[in-house]
């Protein structure tokens, strides 16, 4: 008799806090992931920027990223020379688009980026990301 009902205790249904903490768990994992996720993976914006490749350099301790200038120029004399001028600093995830810019430093380009809400450390320092480069010789 006595085994049948430790059988039976054995067998009840979770106690009522046990399932209000398991819930509060599952909700904060969830939740922590949805800020992750907007915080260092969503697209804030994305555009695109023309200059002068004035700075492209391979830099890290631990996490090697390519880090970047675009002189911005708003105001350019008649030899071609920036007058107003302003920096935009971007990371450039892709080794392939990195040789690119390389290869174009100190030339006009036009570059494509996206804005994350924040950087993380492998991707890069700068919250805006190169995606993409397209070549201005039409440039006065």
């Amino acid at each position: 008799m006595e085994e049948s009902t430790l059988l039976k205790n054995s067998k009840r249904k979770m106690p009522g806090y046990k399932k209000i903490l398991y819930s509060i768990f599952f909700c904060l994992i969830i939740g922590l992931s949805i800020v992750g996720y907007w915080k260092y993976y969503f697209t804030f914006s994305e555009g695109y920027r023309t200059g002068l490749i004035q700075k492209l350099s391979y830099k890290g301790i631990f996490f090697k990223t390519y880090e970047g200038e675009l002189v911005l120029s708003s105001l350019v004399s008649s030899n071609n020379i920036a007058l107003a001028s302003e920096k935009f600093y971007f990371s450039v995830p892709s080794d392939s688009i990195a040789n690119l810019l390389q290869n174009y430093e100190g030339k006009q380009v036009k570059l494509h980026y996206v804005q994350k809400n924040h950087s993380i450390c492998w991707r890069g320092d700068s919250e805006y990301l190169v995606d993409g480069i397209t070549i201005q010789s039409n440039f006065k």
